[in-house]
């Protein structure tokens, strides 16, 4: 059975294009693809997220953000947390806070796909899916 991770590939993909300084990047889209996609944004990580259909296949459009004063990347890490080899699992007590607050936790909740302050507020654990700062 193939354990093919395309969260992972997802997140490496926006993690390289932010590293070279890319304006913006176009991925393979799913819908859980587009919602951290969209959570990325919220959060202030990214400028814009636009999902389109080519034919038959789905893309995500992802416009990155840079400070200001310079090229320096609003995303200065992302990691994947839980793999397909090996899912990582928290209650709603249990997550992390990312640099006292100023980075983000994505969960996949029975609520939905979330950041960990609204996972928190809404007192429902979940997969750790990844963490950006």
């Amino acid at each position: 059975m193939s354990r093919y991770d395309f969260i992972g590939d997802f997140l490496t993909s926006v993690r390289n294009a932010s590293k070279a300084r890319k304006d913006k990047l176009t991925a393979p889209a799913s819908a859980l693809t587009v919602r951290i996609a969209e959570l990325l944004k919220d959060e202030g990580f990214i400028e814009n997220v636009k999902p389109y259909n080519d034919g038959n296949k789905n893309f995500v459009r992802i416009h990155l953000k840079y400070l200001p004063g310079g090229k320096k990347p609003a995303i200065q890490g992302l990691k994947r947390i839980s793999t397909p080899g090996l899912r990582r699992y928290v209650g709603y007590e249990e997550i992390p806070k990312i640099l006292g607050g100023f980075g983000a936790v994505i969960l996949s909740t029975p609520k939905g796909v979330m950041t960990g302050k609204q996972a928190r507020e809404a007192k429902v654990g979940g997969e750790i899916l990844c963490t950006v700062w």
